[in-house]
């Protein structure tokens, strides 16, 4: 059930990234590799308005299919938000953050996967 729950999270969080014009969205299975989060989502956006309405969108498309971050860090300077479902961790951060962070090069024993392979 969980792993169900991961996965619906994941493609309700990938759809309202994009629906914000969000830049290289990247899911990256973790599950393998550590017990902090099934899944991994990536996104940029070009400034710090743009990165404050993705990470809206998300909390709003979530939220109204029934769940609730843990936590959310980073809003107020808008370069690097994190929004912690307890299952998938949304990172959406501005392009400069995103490159000196590189989380998908720190995180690369995980499995990047498609939005189809989801379904």
């Amino acid at each position: 059930m969980a792993e169900f729950a991961a996965k619906e999270m994941v493609k309700l969080a990938y759809q309202a990234l994009a629906d914000k014009k969000a830049e290289d969205i990247k899911i990256i299975n973790i599950e393998k590799v550590s017990v902090i989060a099934d899944y991994f989502i990536i996104a940029s956006g070009t400034n710090s308005n743009q990165v404050q309405a993705m990470a809206d969108n998300v909390e709003e498309v979530l939220y109204k299919a029934g769940y609730q971050p843990r936590q959310t860090e980073g809003y107020r300077t808008a370069n690097w938000i994190l929004i912690d479902y307890g299952d998938i961790i949304v990172h959406v951060f501005d392009s400069e953050n995103r490159l000196f962070y590189d989380l998908e090069r720190i995180w690369r024993d995980g499995t990047e996967t498609s939005i189809e392979d989801l379904a």
